[in-house]
């Protein structure tokens, strides 16, 4: 489609003939080459140089040149700070106008061009604009006292803008009480920013709850979302009045727009347990079914948006939607990431009762074409199964069927699961195994490698051919990755406990100590084999079993995916961007980044302390230190390395200097220290091979 002939390409002489017509005699000329000059700004050419011609086109009674002269005022004020202030006749003149179009364009474009100079001469017009009998004149002037505020906010207090603005929420019109509420809630949180102490004001008490009340209902969608936040915020004085608060507010949940919708539903949930009545709360719960329902219904980005809030109500508030799985069964057409959060949400409604729709369901979805969807979909599988009891065999059986599929990501994916529903159940479901190792030499992905040699160090003793499976794999070990070898390290050691008498099993564990103590070059990998050596070579034959062979701790599915707090904080800001990213608003606006930037100022302003340097450098490395009990018993050495690696490397990054090249070489020095200490226990010096006496004495024990 062509542009109009206003975004045309530049020509010889254009800002001469755009000159000539802004200073044109003839109207229609003038509204031409004002049109001109706003498609040239629109596509980024600079056309400041037509300021004073612009300008002098303020003065006329045409509603759509004077539009779009503010327009082209508001975008240049800042490059001509000096002329701007021969339009404050204009601007006054304007806000006086019979017109109340003109009246609110003066006062809005007034407000918008964040000049220093004009904004001296913004009180007088504002105060009429506040007073004025035009609800939409009102309205505009309660949005420009936010603007003041933000750009010289002492001025808006000395002038009492703030007080005035709230008596605005008692106004008898519905759009300008959302405006001012909007307003006051944008000055409040700017007085936060810039810690200014003097404002300490309540934006809603029960005199004015009333009044917001009514215009709920008479106000636009986007003042009726201004104003459910509000109410969100207000804490009830008693029960009475929590309980009239969600009879006001149950009729947003009938609203088309689904902000409108979440936020009523928001309202409800902070202010139904204040009610003090069991039965009124579970009659609200039951009613706001239909319409989280009829969002799930929507378009997929809306859908999206409202699954996010669903994951967090169902944590709080399972019983919600818990007659509703069908609702949440994927469609062909869905986009993955609408399939995705319908798969966490059916997690978390999944029941004894209706778990054999819902496997029936996901067994479905296991044969679709989209690899991460399936692989999505047997994880859940596996969480039904770990959080539902009495469903654990019946989802052994969909994961039993799954494997005989023999796709390749389906078999390895489910593998990773079963080791889970062994760590949750142990001992249970072991008839499975042989179709598990069955596929050892078609697994190619490190975790369902690791997974599967785990099962097999584990229930070692109930495979008949456990040593010919780890023998295959003991092949491989040099070539594996880390994790790979520390499971298999250990399922061999398994195996030789379990199996002492076994000829292979003694071979296998004399060389996997010999590759892990020779061959491997993770400084961790080779502390373990160590260990496990001098524990097979003690005189105390029952202490490598209570290592090696100690129980395993169950796992559990947690009942929230986000800590309870963080839920609860989150549960106020339904239908915000917070409660879609399932994070604190901290963290990505506002105060959280600010500390971040006041982080690296601190770091780069002291980054010629070397000693300072050190103490960041060791207050990080015990940080990551501690995040280590995360970690699962096979991985945290491994971990131990890569997050003192990351620490020293992030920090050294950070400031920019070698002053941490101390610490890392300090690091070095103490991992060296203490393999040297570990040698030592072994009855040699050498870092890299085991003791021959030792080597003799575990010899002597085959």
């Amino acid at each position: 489609m062509s542009r109009p002939g206003y975004f045309g390409s530049a020509r010889k002489g254009e800002v001469y003939e755009l000159r000539a017509d802004l200073n044109s005699e003839y109207r229609d000329r003038r509204k031409d080459g004002i049109k001109r000059v706003i498609a040239n700004m629109t596509v980024g050419k600079d056309v400041s140089g037509l300021f004073p011609d612009v300008l002098k086109n303020m003065q006329t009674d045409d509603i759509e040149q004077k539009k779009l002269v503010y327009l082209y005022l508001i975008n240049y004020a800042k490059t001509q700070p000096e002329l701007v202030i021969l339009a404050v006749n204009t601007f006054v003149k304007d806000a006086e106008d019979s017109n109340a179009l003109i009246r609110a364009l003066a006062i809005r474009t007034m407000g918008c061009l964040r000049a220093e100079k004009i904004i001296d001469y913004l009180p007088d017009p504002l105060n009429r604009c506040l007073a004025d009998d035009n609800p939409y004149v009102r309205k505009t002037a309660v949005i420009c006292v936010a603007k003041l505020f933000n750009l010289k906010p002492e001025l808006a207090m000395e002038g009492g803008f703030v007080d005035r603005l709230k008596e605005m929420i008692t106004d008898n019109n519905p759009m300008v009480v959302a405006n001012a509420v909007a307003a006051l809630n944008d000055i409040l949180q700017t007085a936060e920013e810039m810690q200014i102490h003097e404002l300490q004001m309540t934006l809603l008490d029960s005199a004015v709850l009333m009044k917001l009340l009514v215009a709920l209902n008479e106000c636009t969608e986007w003042g009726r979302i201004v104003i459910l936040n509000t109410l969100a915020a207000y804490r009830s004085a008693d029960e009475r009045e929590a309980e009239h608060v969600c009879e006001r507010v149950l009729p947003q949940f009938q609203h088309a727009n689904g902000a409108v919708v979440l936020g009523a539903v928001k309202v409800i949930l902070l202010h139904m347990e204040a009610t003090g009545k069991p039965e009124l709360v579970q009659q609200l719960i039951r009613k706001m079914a239909p319409p989280l329902v009829t969002l799930v219904s929507s378009a997929p980005e809306v859908q999206w948006v409202a699954l996010r809030n669903i994951n967090l109500i169902l944590q709080k508030y399972p019983e919600v939607l818990s007659n509703e799985l069908r609702i949440f069964f994927c469609k062909y057409n869905d986009p993955p990431y609408v399939k995705a959060e319908k798969i966490d949400v059916m997690i978390k409604l999944a029941k004894e009762d209706n778990v054999d729709m819902l496997l029936s369901e996901l067994k479905e979805y296991a044969s679709e074409v989209d690899v991460d969807f399936v692989r999505r979909t047997i994880r859940a599988i596996g969480q039904c199964a770990i959080a539902i009891e009495g469903a654990a065999e019946r989802c052994v059986y969909v994961l039993l069927e799954l494997i005989g599929s023999r796709v390749s990501y389906v078999v390895q994916e489910a593998t990773v699961v079963v080791k889970d529903i062994f760590r949750k159940y142990p001992n249970q479901y072991t008839r499975i195994i042989p179709s598990l190792c069955a596929n050892l030499e078609d697994i190619d992905e490190s975790d369902a490698k690791a997974s599967l040699v785990w099962i097999i160090g584990e229930y070692a003793e109930k495979i008949d051919n456990s040593g010919e499976q780890l023998a295959v794999c003991l092949q491989e070990f040099t070539d594996d990755v880390t994790a790979v070898q520390f499971q298999t390290l250990s399922a061999i050691v398994k195996l030789f406990l379990k199996k002492p008498d076994s000829e292979l099993a003694q071979r296998l564990v004399q060389e996997v100590l010999e590759k892990a103590t020779k061959e491997c070059d993770n400084a961790d990998l080779r502390d373990r084999a160590y260990v496990y050596w001098r524990l097979l070579s003690s005189s105390d034959t029952d202490a490598a079993g209570s290592v090696v062979l100690a129980p395993v701790p169950p796992i559990s599915m947690p009942p929230t995916s986000v800590p309870r707090a963080l839920l609860n904080e989150l549960i106020h800001e339904l239908s915000l961007l917070s409660s879609v990213y399932h994070k604190p608003a901290s963290s990505f606006i506002g105060q959280g980044r600010m500390s971040m930037q006041s982080l690296q100022a601190a770091v780069h302003a002291n980054n010629e302390d070397a000693e300072r340097s050190k103490a960041i450098a060791t207050v990080a490395q015990g940080q990551h230190s501690e995040n280590l009990l995360d970690f699962g018993d096979e991985d945290a050495s491994v971990a131990s390395t890569q997050a003192q690696g990351a620490a020293a490397q992030s920090l050294g990054d950070l400031l920019g200097n070698d002053a941490f090249a101390p610490v890392a070489a300090q690091a070095e020095a103490k991992t060296t220290d203490t393999m040297h200490n570990l040698m030592g226990m072994f009855g040699t010096d050498a870092p890299n091979a085991p003791a021959q006496s030792k080597q003799d004495d575990l010899l002597g024990l085959f």
